[in-house]
């Protein structure tokens, strides 16, 4: 009762909720393709390859967005070439990417003098968004559902069988750098909500949960971009009312709704699912 009275009388609190709502949207949106391809590592690779654009839009008195979404595109075309280029496997190349960047951003944290705000970036703080970071979230959100609702399709065969995607001329090259930048995007998206070190759960978490429901991929999409914003309005709640970190309570309500379906689903569920079995 107290959050709703909060919510029609603070519009802190209405921004927070909308932001973070769509951040669960589209992180449930990109993270089932990303789970689906066996991309979770990517996904972790890229959060934290954002951190020194981060600081560099601070040192130059720009909104982070900018520099957060040109570092996490290098970092994704670096990891692509490293992989292509060398006999380096796809991991090592994450690997080397993730660790050389993140190290790139403390360094450059330190040199930051906006060190409340970066923290905020890390750890995340929906409650003090800003109306530009909210409009920012927010045209990010639709422009990425948009383009994954128009490249479906090709997302969908590419996903599922890149040789069978290949046969049917499809750029499947093309296709994974598409949807590295889609993730990119989400990532810049959801710092001010859940922060760069929790991005990755609410890109996976949702999506994971989505995938123990159905085997149908569109079925999938509309489930995981549900679970993302029942997680963002529960863990917001639950900030409010107890003074939390808002990005921690949102994962952990995410992680919460993924135990519950994986002890309780129908089919994949550890009680129901083992009776079907059984019969």
């Amino acid at each position: 009762m107290l959050f709703l009275e909060g919510l029609m009388q603070y519009e802190f609190l209405q921004k927070a909720l909308l932001t973070s709502v769509i951040v669960g949207i589209v992180s449930g949106v990109i993270g089932s393709f990303i789970i689906l391809r066996g991309m979770s590592l990517m996904g972790d690779a890229i959060s934290h390859a954002v951190l020194p654009g981060v600081a560099v839009s601070y040192m130059l008195g720009v909104n982070f967005f900018f520099g957060a979404a040109a570092f996490g595109v290098i970092a994704a075309l670096g990891i692509g070439f490293v992989n292509q280029n060398s006999r380096i496997k796809n991991d090592t190349a994450i690997g080397i990417v993730f660790s050389s960047f993140f190290a790139l951003g403390i360094i450059m944290i330190s040199l930051a003098q906006s060190s409340t705000d970066l923290y905020h970036i890390l750890f995340g703080n929906v409650l003090a968004v800003r109306n530009s970071d909210m409009w920012i979230t927010l045209v990010i959100g639709a422009v990425v559902l948009l383009l994954v609702g128009l490249f479906y399709k090709e997302l969908l065969v590419s996903s599922f069988d890149p040789v069978m995607a290949e046969s049917y001329g499809l750029k499947v090259r093309v296709l994974h750098y598409f949807l590295m930048t889609l993730l990119t995007l989400v990532t810049v998206a959801s710092l001010q909500t859940v922060g760069i070190i929790l991005v990755v759960a609410m890109l996976i978490t949702p999506a994971a949960t989505a995938y123990l429901l159905t085997n149908r991929l569109l079925v999938m999409l509309f489930l995981a971009a549900g679970f993302g914003a029942l997680s963002a309005v529960i863990g917001l709640y639950f900030s409010y009312m107890y003074n939390l970190a808002s990005g921690a309570s949102i994962v952990l309500a995410a992680t919460v709704l993924f135990i519950l379906v994986f002890v309780f689903s129908p089919k994949q569920g550890l009680i129901f699912g083992k009776r079907s079995v059984k019969q």
